[in-house]
């Protein structure tokens, strides 16, 4: 328990990949992280129509993979969707990645990679 704990321990910020009012909205509750100088990376992406695909994949990978300070990822369920290949087979612990609604998209628990994963483990 103590080794899982060290390995963790240095996750403490919250990341957003969300269309601007979700990104906005979460950054006015204080989520909003710049990392130290020279590389000075930010914990959230805006995505518009005109974002490429690939931009939120690195953004995906960036948050997942190379940064450890991230412990949660909020993810708009219809950007999800341009990764779904990513964020599916995505199957570690941390960061937690979990999908949200956003204003102009509801919520569809069909698409939810996390639930996925739960219904497989009751075998539904």
């Amino acid at each position: 328990m103590a080794a899982s704990a060290v390995a963790y321990k240095d996750r403490q910020f919250l990341a957003v990949i969300g269309d601007e009012d979700s990104v906005t909205g979460l950054l006015l509750a204080g989520i909003g992280h710049v990392t130290d100088p020279p590389a000075a990376q930010r914990n959230f992406l805006v995505v518009d129509a005109k974002t490429e695909t690939s931009t939120i994949e690195k953004a995906f990978e960036n948050f997942t993979q190379e940064r450890k300070d991230i412990a949660v990822l909020l993810i708009n369920q219809h950007i999800a969707e341009r990764i779904r290949h990513s964020v599916d087979s995505f199957a570690d612990a941390f960061p937690a990645v979990l999908e949200i609604p956003s204003k102009d998209h509801p919520y569809d628990p069909e698409k939810d990679s996390v639930l996925k994963r739960v219904r497989r483990l009751f075998g539904e």
